[in-house]
């Protein structure tokens, strides 16, 4: 599922990330990636070890966590902690997919289930920059503004275009899902949006409570750990 999740930052939290970065010191973005990864990747990231990282991704989580869709749309089981990387002067990412399982700091592993790109330039910032991710209906072209994000399989194949002018900016992570296929995560996504909407709407409540009845015995069902 590939869906556009807006404002998950508002205005003074992206002023202040904003703030902290542009004053950042950065490193290779190479260097959390594998060798075939590292042939295609061209720009720069916070350091893994960086306590600027581990005190914005904290910002980022906290945030995620107080929205709704986003918790609709990945019932988020682990994640990773964000990330943060700058393109500019031609930098780019060709095409990859990511990694399938991931450390995480406890010593445990975290399966890829869905990727996440939380935009903290605003499009007229920077030329180029688009995030092109394919799957079997085509390519789909994003970019976004700052505050938005875009989640999508993390089986994906995808690529970030070179950045002409301006630097972008952005977060990512990675979310193992309590619902592994994508394909169940969609249709427990459909159903949940389905009864906001007849609550929102007055329907018949019997009927409301069955179908949210169904939503969380399809989410029992399927729900690992």
């Amino acid at each position: 599922m590939l869906l556009h999740i807006p404002d998950i930052l508002d205005r003074e939290q992206l002023k202040q990330l904003r703030t902290a970065l542009d004053t950042a010191e950065w490193t290779d973005g190479r260097e959390t990636v594998g060798a075939q990864g590292a042939q295609v990747k061209h720009n720069v990231q916070l350091p893994d070890a960086s306590p600027l990282r581990r005190q914005l991704g904290e910002t980022v989580l906290t945030a995620l966590a107080k929205h709704p869709l986003y918790h609709a749309a990945t019932l988020p089981l682990r994640t990773l902690s964000p990330r943060f990387n700058r393109y500019e002067g031609g930098g780019e990412y060709g095409m990859h997919v990511d990694g399938s399982v991931m450390a995480l700091p406890n010593g445990e592993q975290l399966r890829s289930d869905i990727s996440c790109t939380l935009f903290l330039s605003e499009p007229d910032e920077y030329d180029g920059g688009e995030l092109i991710v394919s799957d079997t209906y085509g390519e789909h072209e994003v970019k976004l503004p700052a505050g938005d994000a875009i989640i999508y399989p993390a089986s994906s194949l995808h690529r970030v275009q070179p950045v002409t002018r301006g630097a972008r900016i952005a977060a990512f992570f990675w979310v193992q899902s309590l619902v592994r296929d994508d394909g169940r995560r969609r249709l427990l996504f459909e159903l949940d949006a389905s009864i906001q909407r007849l609550v929102a709407t007055g329907a018949d409540r019997d009927a409301v409570l069955q179908l949210t009845g169904t939503y969380h015995n399809l989410l029992r069902q399927w729900a690992e750990n």
